[in-house]
């Protein structure tokens, strides 16, 4: 299988990118090697990769982009289903990939890094939480980490498409088109999800405006099911760990302050909520992101939660429903 396979057709960009960043030529004659190839043939992978490019310019978040069918690809295939009024599957049918490509937006470009992408220093992260304590800043750990969060993918997927590139300033990275993604606006009222693990950003007529993956609660912290409000919206967060709110907690820790970073509990945002000690945000891990528990807050992939923090402010409802 020709590796130019990876890509498949690839519109036109309809509009300017910004001077850094062009359409990336198709990738070159030859096997790339990766993770990703190993477990399926690159045409399947360029056709999820589309898929999930698109549904993201869509504004129906599949979460980590991976080029791999999972259950957030799912979620946010059966949100954009139903906002355009087609049969809702969760499933790629002919007429779901039509509606998709009305985007014409090319699904990778190429762009040149900055430093701002790279999201130096980086710094070793300790399990333990008080030994996350004892770190001034919980930054990145690579480069290839910053620049997953930065272009919404797994590093996997950013390697494979890379393969023989070295994340430096600089040097131009094939990634996906996720930068210039459409503004939100102002959204009128939050829904959170816990059957389907999603948040949703309604607007005034109760019209879907955006739709992302969350993980919502656990066996041990369910989801505060009923109506809250958005207290504040606070960016770049310490997180004050409380062990006695966490039933999983080492009985030998005792009350700490984390400092902010990307690698914080929280990740670069917390939305609070009316319900004392819940909020939204984000999460170091966005690969778990609607595929395991968190201790009852609404946890998103940290590039969702920076775009509900967008559309949100101080007294914006939140629907908790199961």
């Amino acid at each position: 299988m020709r590796a130019s396979l990876l890509l498949l057709p690839i519109l036109a960009f309809a509009g300017a990118l910004p001077a850094q960043t062009r359409p990336a030529a198709a990738p070159a004659d030859q096997a790339a090697e990766g993770t990703l190839q190993q477990r399926q043939p690159a045409a399947e992978t360029g056709r999820l990769l589309r898929v999930q490019v698109l549904l993201a310019r869509a504004r129906f978040s599949p979460g980590e982009i991976d080029g791999v069918a999972g259950s957030n690809q799912a979620r946010a295939l059966r949100g954009f289903q139903a906002a355009r009024d087609l049969p809702v599957t969760g499933e790629l049918d002919e007429a779901t990939w039509k509606a998709l490509n009305e985007n014409a937006a090319p699904v990778l470009v190429e762009h040149r890094l900055t430093a701002e992408d790279l999201g130096g220093p980086y710094v070793d992260i300790p399990e333990d939480m008080m030994r996350k304590a004892q770190l001034d800043r919980l930054g990145y750990t690579s480069a290839w980490e910053a620049l997953g969060e930065r272009f919404h993918a797994s590093p996997d997927l950013l390697r494979f498409l890379n393969p023989r590139a070295e994340p430096r300033e600089g040097a131009t990275l094939r990634v996906p088109n996720v930068r210039d993604l459409p503004a939100l606006g102002t959204a009128a009222k939050v829904v959170v999800d816990e059957s389907d693990a999603t948040l949703t950003l309604l607007d005034g007529n109760d019209r879907t405006m955006a739709q992302f993956p969350v993980t919502s609660g656990s066996e041990h912290d369910p989801l505060p099911i009923g109506e809250w409000r958005i207290e504040a919206v606070v960016r770049d967060p310490t997180f004050h760990y409380n062990p006695d709110l966490f039933w999983d907690a080492d009985p030998s820790h005792g009350k700490a302050t984390i400092a902010a970073g990307p690698n914080n509990p929280v990740g670069p945002v917390w939305i609070d909520l009316s319900k004392p000690h819940y909020g939204l945000h984000g999460t170091p891990e966005p690969r778990n992101v609607g595929k395991t528990a968190s201790h009852g807050c609404v946890r998103l992939t940290n590039w969702d939660a920076l775009a509900v923090a967008d559309a949100v402010e101080a007294g914006t409802p939140v629907l908790m429903q199961k």
